[in-house]
């Protein structure tokens, strides 16, 4: 029978999987929030960066409850999402960058 802790990265798993299947590889939709959060903010935000903030807001809400299992999903599929984008970014095709 499988721990709490291997049902929560199982379902992780599918969760980034299924949104693969309907918006294609992160980086595309990561960098164009750059973009933007970059025009408001005034400064570079690179894509990477935005799935770590999106982590932190996860994290944040978890002091409102503790329980709360979405808020653990979705912070380690964003943490995920992150190290997936970074990898993307390091490639030398440097396609992610149109």
């Amino acid at each position: 029978m499988p721990t709490t802790t291997e049902k929560l990265f199982a379902n992780v798993v599918k969760t980034i999987h299924a949104r693969g299947v309907s918006y294609g590889h992160p980086i595309s939709q990561h960098k164009r929030i750059a973009e933007l959060w970059s025009a408001y903010l005034g400064y570079p935000i690179q894509p990477n960066e935005v799935a770590i903030c999106m982590a932190l807001v996860k994290i944040s809400r978890q002091a409102e409850d503790a329980a709360y299992l979405d808020n653990y999903e979705d912070a380690i599929a964003y943490l995920a999402i992150a190290k997936s984008i970074t990898d993307a970014m390091q490639d030398d095709s440097d396609d992610w960058k149109d």
